[in-house]
């Protein structure tokens, strides 16, 4: 009885092992059949280098790429396009501080306010329309 409990032990041990194996044989074939072709990457964290334009952006043509999702409506506390109060309240510090905030961001703004391919001088710009200065 010892012996044919051990033999019916070992022959279920071999069929589990066998089962496990075809499973992992079988999700290696599902993970080969559904893996990504490939991937997107496009700019600067790719190796790439964020193309500025040939010319100059005006403020308005930066502020309507760029800066009007939040300025528009004021999202985050972004002072509003032509408010003029909230706007003298940034520049009171001066327009070099200003500068420097958009450049580097500051609160819930990011740097340059994600407008990676922006020149410095079209920031200001983009700051000199929205504040109508």
């Amino acid at each position: 009885m010892k012996q044919l409990k051990a033999l019916i032990l070992a022959a279920a041990t071999l069929l589990m092992a066998q089962a496990h194996a075809v499973t992992d044989a079988q999700n290696d074939k599902i993970a080969e059949r559904i893996k990504p072709v490939g991937t997107v990457c496009i700019g600067a964290e790719c190796g790439g280098a964020a193309v500025a334009p040939a010319e100059p952006r005006s403020g308005e043509e930066v502020y309507k790429t760029a800066c009007t999702a939040c300025h528009s409506m004021g999202v985050l506390g972004a002072p509003k396009t032509f408010d003029k109060g909230a706007w003298d309240e940034r520049l009171a510090k001066g327009m070099d501080a200003t500068l420097k905030n958009a450049l580097n961001g500051i609160n819930a703004m990011p740097a340059k306010g994600n407008c990676m391919n922006c020149s410095d001088d079209e920031i200001l710009a983009a700051i000199k329309y929205m504040s109508g200065r």
